[in-house]
């Protein structure tokens, strides 16, 4: 089961994540916060969106909005921006 093993703020709604199986990606939540629904409308204040965190491997957000690791790392995959890391030659 993949877990994110970090989250970092890049800018302008942009996570780096990091995932257990040595890849990563930076995934734009651009969309949710347009999307403006009662649970991402608060995603749209930048002090807000900040304040994310891993609970048991997953993202969230203080107001119980959250998404699995596994869900991330398709949809970085499906848009061709997870990237494995290599191998030391």
């Amino acid at each position: 089961m993949i877990k994110l093993t970090s989250a970092e703020y890049q800018k302008n709604y942009k996570i780096l994540l990091r995932f257990s199986d040595d890849s990563w990606g930076v995934y734009d939540f651009a969309h949710y916060v347009k999307a403006g629904t009662s649970v991402t409308a608060p995603l749209a204040d930048p002090k807000f969106f900040q304040r994310f965190f891993i609970e048991l491997g997953a993202l969230a957000w203080p107001n119980g909005f959250d998404l699995s690791a596994g869900s991330l790392h398709k949809n970085l995959d499906d848009q061709g921006l997870l990237h494995h890391a290599t191998a030391a030659a």
